[in-house]
């Protein structure tokens, strides 16, 4: 194994992380001019409206990890922003009247509250294919092999569509009010969250050449990692502030929402986001310290407070 996750400064990396992603989607994004200036400007509202990048960067970080080429990161930077733009339009329809009815998100007024509900879709049916505007052209391949832009592909749009997210939110707004079992949970967390999370990961490794013993080892990851993101994530709408989440606090247990929290208390959810990150990390031991900023962004999501 590499170094100690502790030796690597991971606020410091997401910084300098999170730097070249925004600049990446400031020149790869739509510019707000033309006749759909409106629209388009609604989608880089919300796109640009900060948060932590996590998906992206776990995306450049899986590349780095598997792949000896030091132009790796800078080849994966349209397939991290692709990533990005589908987060983000899924933010926009999650906040929607029709779904959790938010007004903020990352402490702006969200999407809808900004430019109307029907911009709002639209701003974010424009995100989700404009992702697939970036994966698929050759323009932006930046030395890819077309094989694995292929497969980069095939794994985010399953993430990202009903096998996945899409159908994780269609569980989740089902299961309101309801009670539900505990794999039930699990499986909406899986999809809802963790889906997407785990494609960034593959999606990254994919484009660094990685071996099917490494994709497996990516995989397991992922999924490890995405499951404690949705946990914490359920911990945090419990125990954090409106102010410190930048969206309305207790709003799960507002919509009667099944969380770990419900099912298991506050403490016990804790040690379950532990047993995740362990998890994450044991599938990580193959891999030598140019994978520490994976270990370090686990370690990371576990512990971050918004």
């Amino acid at each position: 194994m590499g170094v100690a996750v502790e030796k690597l400064d991971i606020k410091k990396y997401l910084r300098e992380k999170q730097k070249i992603v925004v600049q990446a989607l400031d020149e790869l994004m739509l510019p707000a001019e033309g006749v759909f200036a409106d629209h388009i400007r609604a989608m880089r509202y919300s796109l640009f409206a900060g948060g932590k990048r996590v998906r992206p960067i776990l995306c450049l970080a899986a590349g780095t990890a598997v792949s000896d080429d030091g132009g790796v990161e800078q080849s994966l930077l349209p397939v991290a922003c692709a990533l990005e733009c589908i987060h983000t339009y899924s933010l926009i329809h999650d906040d929607l009247p029709a779904m959790d009815n938010d007004d903020l998100r990352r402490g702006n007024p969200t999407c809808h509250k900004k430019f109307g509900e029907a911009e709002a879709i639209l701003a974010g049916d424009g995100l989700l294919t404009y992702a697939f505007d970036l994966l698929s052209n050759p323009a932006h391949g930046r030395g890819l092999p077309d094989t694995s832009r292929l497969a980069i592909i095939h794994t985010i749009a399953r993430a990202a569509g009903s096998p996945g997210m899409v159908g994780g939110q269609a569980l989740d707004m089902a299961a309101e009010g309801r009670k539900i079992e505990f794999d039930h949970l699990r499986t909406i967390h899986r999809s809802k969250t963790g889906a997407l999370i785990t494609a960034s990961v593959l999606a990254g490794a994919l484009g660094g050449g990685a071996d099917e013993s490494q994709l497996a080892a990516m995989r397991r990851f992922g999924d490890s990692v995405g499951l404690a993101f949705q946990i914490v994530d359920d911990l945090l709408d419990v125990i954090s502030t409106t102010e410190e989440l930048g969206k309305p606090a207790g709003s799960d247990e507002a919509q009667h929402k099944a969380t770990y929290p419900a099912f298991f208390g506050v403490e016990n959810t804790r040690q379950l986001a532990e047993q995740a990150v362990a998890e994450s990390l044991a599938a990580l031991e193959r891999f030598d310290h140019r994978a520490d900023p994976l270990r370090a962004l686990a370690r990371y999501i576990v512990d971050r407070t918004r």
